[in-house]
């Protein structure tokens, strides 16, 4: 069964002289256990899709159904607290917070005790391969293979089961890429969570299980890439 499914999204701004549609009757469904990669050109609607896949808005019309759900009709905040996390390029640690702050941040959101949020911080890190030492460091003082990996490990907090991932290695060299593309395999693989990533890497495409293009704002499934 999908953990996330499109029904007929559409997405458009501005007022009717100067409608601009981004989005047009897009359909899909995801699984738990699979990698999925969304590519396109720049300007094709991968944010803008993203972006509803993780609540920060709502379609015009259609529906983004999570577990059978219209988001429409969640409380968007606790439906990105606990169940969908958007995992960004650049990182967006906050500067002021060391590694493990920066874990525990959406747990203390979700107002886990302070003891309770130190202990699974700890356990996050180690999933995602952060050595114990970094994390009382601050994110200016970690390379940016270490940054994404704090980025996933606080995506990771409240057992969130839908990651959604924009462009995850675009600042990575190619060491670290494969380090955060194995670790996203291995989180849906073992893990049975649901993982989305918008690329333009064609090794994050190659590894994924299924692949959609985005085209003048419709989704298609790849047929070259599926497996």
């Amino acid at each position: 069964m999908a953990i996330l499914e499109l029904k007929d999204v559409c997405f458009s701004y501005g007022d009717k002289k100067e409608e601009k549609q981004v989005l047009t009757s897009i359909n899909g469904s995801f699984e738990q256990g699979k990698v999925y990669a969304v590519i396109g050109k720049s300007g094709s609607g991968k944010s803008t899709l993203i972006s509803l896949m993780a609540g920060l808005t709502t379609p015009t019309s259609g529906e983004v159904c999570f577990e059978g759900q219209s988001t429409g009709s969640l409380d968007l905040e606790e439906y990105r607290r606990t169940c969908a996390a958007l995992i960004f390029q650049d990182f967006m640690l906050f500067p002021l917070l060391t590694v493990q702050e920066n874990i525990m941040y959406p747990m203390e959101l979700c107002k886990v005790g302070k003891e309770e949020a130190f202990s699974q911080s700890k356990l996050l890190a180690q999933k995602v391969f952060l050595p114990e030492e970094l994390l009382h460091k601050y994110p200016e003082r970690i390379s940016g293979g270490e940054k994404q990996r704090v980025a996933i490990a606080r995506a990771l907090a409240m057992d969130r089961r839908l990651l959604l991932a924009d462009e995850p290695t675009g600042n990575l060299d190619e060491e670290n890429t494969k380090g955060v593309v194995e670790l996203l395999k291995k989180l849906a693989h073992e893990e049975n969570r649901c993982v989305i990533i918008v690329t333009h890497d064609l090794e994050v495409m190659e590894e994924a299980d299924e692949v959609y293009h985005m085209k003048k704002g419709h989704l298609e499934r790849s047929q070259r890439f599926s497996r």
